[in-house]
């Protein structure tokens, strides 16, 4: 994603006939390409064509988006970006600016990192030229109209689905499960054969004890599958039996129709559904809202099929149990993956009781510390060759943009051509001193060995949160040092964090125990070990 930047003080000179240029297209495709002329095939055809035209252009690179206009956030995008500060080539061509983005802000931003990159950008369709202050305020006013323009489809599309909601109609995407799209009327009729299964699964979770995992299950025993032709997963069974939709009702936003199609239960066996959602806290609110009393999920790796496990409960006549369970088992049930679960809460309070252990042995942390610092000495000399080869460049590129001031002065080289090589050799220049600090930074981040007063006061820090802290202190803490949890057999593993810059601390404050990026060191020490996973029934 493109950074905001500080635009360039490097004076440009407008693009020439004569000018020889290196040229990335630029390409994304269009949301509609049935309807739009903007097909990725389509527009490299005439920005190839484009290019061909011009004396002294050549086609370097080519960067293709399938995203929205929207956002800066494309893989292509990003690698344009990343080219063009590298020096890859001189201008970046799209077919029209829309391609390139469709938010002014997001406009002017990457203005501004094509300017820093010293990079020309053109249109192959609309006349402006980004080296002068007219051709900058002509695109900013092209990338007004495509924002507008974008605005104006949003609100088209919304207005008709509201539209077609309020007539009863399907409003968007393939048909649900259980129904079929009458191409005549866009209303929903009950599909011949899924209706029968709909009505199955909610008579199953009303009159029976099976939870959605289990009649998820058995639905797959008995050979059922999905609309896509995939294995049913609890996930699925508690988003139909929470859907009003198989009550006759059709709804986009704030729009909701009744009767807009024939209904497939009743309203007395959908009550009765959610009343048994609720209470089992299988609702979709409740689940998302219980993610975040797990502090280990996604830290453990199933070692069965290599998903992560995530938070799961069940609900039992006196409590509710907590589980870790694997991401695979919870959608498919035991047929999809029969790792055991995994009981949270003896798992969250050893792990947390194992961090505090584990600082306790200042003298191991001391060590591994001293061992990390060893491992980036010896990158740090692989970078040694990369840097004398860059600064031996940066003095050559030097020597050079001298020559060319000295013939300036001398009056053997005119201002123009003069002008056009020291701009090139200066961009050249940035390039590879930002290569040489980097490089720099890399051979002298070295960590320090910490203290046994800062390890101390870090262990001191992390009780007073896991013992005193909100839930989501004591969950931010946990994220920033337990890396994972590594199950053998039936043994499971902690594996530690060390934060070396937050034990980089001589005064005697409190250690900043909250989110930061200096958490890079990872040391394989078992806090506590023998916990075993055996849970096996759902």
């Amino acid at each position: 994603m493109a950074a905001r930047r500080k635009p360039t003080t490097r004076r440009r000179e407008a693009i020439t006939p004569e000018t020889m240029l290196r040229v990335a297209i630029y390409t994304r495709r269009s949301t509609d390409d049935e309807h739009q002329p903007y097909t990725i095939e389509a527009q490299t055809q005439k920005l190839t064509a484009y290019v061909d035209s011009q004396p002294g252009w050549q086609i370097t690179a080519r960067f293709t988006d399938d995203a929205s206009g929207a956002t800066l956030d494309r893989p292509g995008l990003t690698k344009a970006l990343a080219a063009a500060r590298a020096g890859r080539f001189d201008l970046l061509l799209v077919y029209r600016l829309h391609r390139f983005s469709r938010r002014i802000r997001d406009l002017a931003t990457l203005m501004d990192d094509l300017d820093a990159a010293g990079v020309h950008f053109r249109s192959a369709t609309e006349p402006f030229d980004t080296a002068s202050p007219a051709g900058r305020l002509f695109v900013q006013m092209l990338g007004a109209f495509a924002e507008f323009e974008r605005e104006v489809i949003i609100d088209r599309v919304i207005n008709g689905m509201e539209r077609k909601a309020a007539k009863g109609e399907w409003t968007h995407g393939p048909r649900p499960y259980g129904y079929l799209i009458d191409p005549d009327t866009h209303r929903l009729v009950p599909h011949p054969d899924e209706q029968h299964i709909v009505k199955e699964i909610f008579g199953l979770y009303a009159g029976t004890r099976l939870g959605t995992r289990a009649i998820a299950a058995q639905l797959n025993e008995h050979g059922k599958r999905t609309r896509a032709g995939k294995p049913w997963s609890g996930h699925t069974i508690g988003r139909m039996l929470g859907n009003r939709l198989y009550l006759g009702e059709v709804g986009f936003r704030d729009v909701t129709t009744e009767h807009a199609h024939p209904p497939l239960i009743d309203e007395d066996l959908f009550a009765q559904c959610q009343t048994i959602l609720e209470a089992r806290g299988e609702a979709h609110s409740q689940r998302a809202a219980a993610n975040s009393d797990y502090d280990l999920t996604g830290r453990i790796t199933c070692p069965r099929c290599g998903s992560k496990y995530v938070g799961t409960s069940a609900t039992g006549k006196l409590r509710r149990y907590r589980y870790y369970t694997c991401f695979t088992r919870t959608r498919y049930g035991s047929t999809g993956c029969d790792a055991a679960r995994i009981d949270a809460d003896l798992l969250d309070s050893t792990v947390a009781e194992g961090l505090i252990d584990f600082f306790r042995k200042p003298d191991l942390i001391i060590e591994a510390v001293a061992v990390e610092r060893a491992l980036r000495a010896d990158g740090s000399d692989r970078h040694q060759a990369e840097l004398d080869a860059i600064t031996g460049k940066i003095t050559t590129t030097e020597a050079t943009v001298d020559r060319y001031l000295t013939a300036f002065e001398n009056g053997t080289l005119d201002e123009r051509t003069c002008g056009h090589r020291i701009q090139d050799l200066t961009l050249k220049l940035d390039q590879l001193r930002a290569r040489q600090d980097e490089l720099h930074q890399l051979r002298h981040d070295l960590p320090a060995l910490p203290s046994t007063k800062a390890i101390d006061r870090l262990r001191r820090d992390l009780a007073d949160v896991l013992q005193h802290g909100t839930p989501g202190q004591r969950k931010a803490v946990i994220e920033n040092h337990v890396a994972e949890i590594k199950i053998q057999g039936n043994t499971l593993t902690p594996v530690y964090k060390i934060p070396l810059e937050r034990l980089d601390q001589d005064d005697d404050g409190p250690v900043d125990t909250s989110t930061g990026p200096s958490f890079r060191t990872m040391v394989r020490v078992v806090g506590r070990t023998g916990l075993e996973p055996v849970t096996e029934g759902l």
